[in-house]
């Protein structure tokens, strides 16, 4: 079982929680711990945190969901956040307050064990509807970047190396990369930690920049 990635469900929708714990059982890399309605009867129960839970995303227990995304994550887990509708400014909510990543809950399961793998590895688990969210979103986790900002990012981070980015974009190389530091330092400011080339092109994937 090493390297098997443990899961929770926390859903208040009995058939949604049983339904998932059927289809994790022939899944050999991740082992099903727990399922629950809240996060306090998770949190409630015996053993370790799981590695990562699913957490419904419009959970119907007085709580806010900031607050259920902080204790899952003190406790010691990540967050996949799943939802039937994809409602925008939850899902971008939620990133901000901490979740790792978004699903609707009509994926299929190579998807979602896919995105428990990205979150288990530490990474954010994209989709279609967590990129849309984050495009049309104007809160302060998309910064705002200037034409020539965006025009180097989405160059550099398309696979061009930074001199062929500044040869596109008409400028020197020293410019580029002042702008590829620009760019970095205000997604650090937005609490978006970018560091490499591949977290560069997470970002143009997530906030739809191409």
């Amino acid at each position: 079982m090493a390297g098997v990635i443990t899961v929770a469900v926390v859903d208040d929708d009995r058939m949604l929680r049983d339904g998932i714990r059927s289809w994790f059982e022939g899944v050999e890399e991740v082992d099903l711990v727990a399922c629950a309605a809240t996060v306090d009867e998770l949190l409630a129960g015996p053993g370790k945190p799981p590695d990562v839970v699913l957490l419904d995303l419009m959970l119907r227990d007085d709580r806010p969901p900031a607050d259920n995304i902080r204790r899952l994550r003190a406790a010691g887990s990540r967050v996949l956040m799943i939802s039937v509708v994809a409602d925008r400014d939850r899902i971008v909510a939620a990133i901000t307050d901490g979740a790792d990543g978004f699903l609707t809950k009509d994926q299929e399961l190579s998807v979602l064990v896919e995105a428990v793998g990205e979150i288990a590895a530490g990474r954010t688990a994209h989709s279609p509807e967590l990129a849309f969210a984050l495009a049309y979103d104007r809160g302060s986790m998309r910064p705002r970047l200037s034409p020539q900002e965006r025009e180097v990012l989405v160059g550099y981070a398309s696979g061009l190396t930074l001199k062929a980015t500044a040869r596109r974009a008409g400028i020197t190389v020293n410019t580029a990369k002042y702008y590829l530091d620009r760019v970095k330092a205000k997604y650090q400011e937005a609490g978006r930690p970018t560091y490499t080339k591949i977290d560069l092109a997470a970002r143009v994937r997530e906030d739809g920049w191409r």
